[in-house]
């Protein structure tokens, strides 16, 4: 079916509100602008969406060429490899450039949306938000599995966060840390992040129940819309959150230069 041009300005209006809430909701430590291509780097903390190239406007595509090599000579400065972030506002002739140059595409993921009035939110047991900082990112670390060195970066990234942010952590016995997740409360919007489930403890029902807290506390806060980000490649994800009333708003992938 063909698309209009009403319904593809009102797609990427949708695809920008959610860009920018998932910019504020982990946010880099530094960002710098090339035209309208967001550099974003951080220091102390590895993961992509920290460490990328965001172009944010499909029309912004002059001069592609000496602009890769000014962000390489940013990551290079950074120590970081050079990432570029392909969502549907990345130009298009952009992504020719980097398919003609051997760019390989990896880490595709699932930004997914639902209206909260629909999702539905009952729980087994009722969980209120952690309180402490560092208890959450103590936990977050043990569920994932992190290296002790991120713990820092993760902690100030979580200090950087501007809009009011509810971390939920699921124990065992002895206070072991099992499952987290953490929900940033922007305006009507509600974003979910860092949701995992310890190995040895998944396929419990854990994540659901963790998740329909987190949106609980965040609906009676005022939130309205639900957004996450899942990979593309995680069944059990993308199960749980259709289950869950979720529906796909748009994907992006990785771009990193040839070897």
């Amino acid at each position: 079916m063909a698309t209009t041009e009403a319904e593809a300005a009102h797609r990427l209006a949708i695809v920008r509100r959610l860009e920018a809430a998932g910019f504020r909701a982990f946010p880099a430590s530094e960002t710098a602008y090339d035209g309208t291509w967001s550099i974003r780097l951080t220091a102390g903390y590895p993961a992509k969406r920290l460490n990328s190239v965001n172009p944010l406007d499909p029309s912004d595509h002059s001069d592609i060429a000496a602009r890769i090599e000014r962000a390489a000579t940013r990551f290079r400065a950074a120590g970081r490899p050079l990432l570029f972030r392909q969502s549907p506002l990345a130009p298009r002739d952009l992504a020719r450039h980097l398919d003609i140059e051997g760019w390989r595409s990896f880490g595709e993921s699932v930004v997914m949306t639902a209206e909260l009035g629909s999702v539905p939110l009952d729980v087994r047991v009722e969980r209120l938000p952690v309180r402490d900082p560092a208890r959450y990112v103590a936990a977050s670390q043990a569920v994932h599995g992190r290296a002790a060195e991120d713990a820092g970066g993760l902690r100030d990234i979580l200090a950087a966060i501007e809009p009011p942010t509810a971390f939920f952590v699921q124990e065992a016995g002895r206070g072991e840390p099992i499952a987290v997740a953490f929900a940033v409360h922007d305006r009507d919007l509600v974003g979910l992040l860092d949701v995992a489930v310890a190995r040895g403890w998944r396929r419990q029902g854990i994540a659901r129940d963790l998740v329909a807290n987190a949106f609980r506390y965040a609906l009676l806060k005022g939130a309205r819309t639900a957004w996450l980000q899942v990979e593309a490649d995680n069944a059990a994800g993308l199960a749980l959150y259709r289950a869950l009333g979720f529906a796909e708003a748009y994907r992006y992938s990785y771009r990193a230069p040839p070897v």
